[in-house]
């Protein structure tokens, strides 16, 4: 048997933390969501101003990159590159750049999805609700 890290309580609240002062700092109203490593719901948290379809599509996004072990933003490439049938693709939802998987030696922990504002900024807050905790 193999030893699996998992992420806790703690680690959630450092992560959404992180996540929300990215945001604050840039004033970009968005929906944080962060999943453990089977894409179950931890944390959601919707700042002011955020539209409401972006409580669907955070979790959605760290859903994705959880099941996945992979940023969204690959499966909005391959849509974006021509292979249309993806979006088939059993339980995969959220294709959109702003899931980010959390790995920890060659583990996916969970992932964070970020939704609100352009695609690649959603990463940026996911990324740095992530790297708050040093892994």
């Amino acid at each position: 048997m193999k030893t699996k890290h998992v992420l806790q309580a703690s680690d959630v609240k450092t992560i959404a933390a992180a996540a929300e002062a990215e945001a604050l700092k840039n004033n970009w109203a968005v929906t944080i969501a962060i999943v453990d490593d089977g894409g179950h719901l931890l944390a959601l948290q919707r700042l002011d101003g955020a539209a409401p379809i972006s409580s669907h599509i955070a979790p959605a996004k760290a859903h994705t990159a959880a099941l996945g072990q992979r940023e969204t933003k690959v499966y909005e490439d391959i849509i974006n590159n021509g292979r249309y049938a993806f979006l088939t693709a059993p339980e995969v939802k959220g294709m959109l750049e702003g899931g980010v998987p959390i790995m920890k030696d060659g583990q996916c922990l969970g992932a964070v999805g970020v939704s609100g504002v352009k695609s690649n900024e959603d990463a940026q807050v996911a990324k740095a609700g992530i790297a708050a905790l040093g892994l």
